[in-house]
């Protein structure tokens, strides 16, 4: 498996002319998504946390071809994904195709305790509007406002959509055994991390 490091996710960054914006976007899903995956390492059962050199890469690289494409005339998840697969990562480009819409969901594997980086990720980008880390109820208006163009049948595949992410999200922050208010607060350095319990 083929996985970019820091600096290699910025040199593409740059090649594709990624707008700042965008950039700090990508730098804070991708702060998230590592705390997601260093919580599961500690609280979820063994194996059930995926690759975190694969989850900040695809963080970094979730949003790698929304530059050219803010005029819509691509679709950045796919062109992303191909970008990706041209520069030899195939298992990000896996992870940038879906950013948008979660195709692989299944509560079954949620419920073990088991989740994909594609998925956290996924989830990762959801709770970041710009560079801030908000609840997804607040992330659903931002789209719905910016995204859904009025459009009733766009509105729709957009809340089912979400509905697969708030499914995720309760299953996630179940297994973690913390709320994702706490997350926010932790990425704010609101509230610390939670220190593991010790026998007594």
């Amino acid at each position: 498996m083929q996985i970019p490091g820091l600096g290699q996710c910025i040199r593409l960054m740059e090649q594709y002319q990624m707008l700042d914006n965008i950039r700090h976007h990508s730098l804070v899903v991708a702060r998230v998504a590592d705390q997601l995956v260093r919580d599961l390492e500690t609280a979820g059962p063994p194996r059930g946390a995926p690759d975190r050199r694969l989850v900040i890469a695809g963080a970094l690289l979730h949003d790698i071809a929304k530059t050219p494409c803010l005029d819509a005339s691509c679709e950045h998840a796919q062109v992303g994904a191909e970008i990706c697969r041209e520069h030899g990562f195939p298992e990000v480009a896996g992870i940038v195709a879906e950013h948008v819409i979660l195709r692989d969901h299944d509560p079954d594997r949620y419920a073990g305790g088991r989740f994909t980086a594609g998925e956290i990720v996924y989830y990762a980008d959801k709770r970041v509007r710009h560079t801030e880390v908000v609840s997804l109820e607040e992330r659903l208006a931002y789209i719905l406002d910016h995204y859904g163009r009025n459009d009733p049948r766009l509105h729709r595949l957009i809340r089912e959509n979400f509905q697969r992410c708030v499914e995720l999200e309760r299953y996630l922050f179940h297994t973690l055994g913390m709320t994702p208010r706490q997350l926010a607060d932790r990425m704010t350095g609101r509230i610390p991390a939670p220190s593991p319990t010790t026998a007594p």
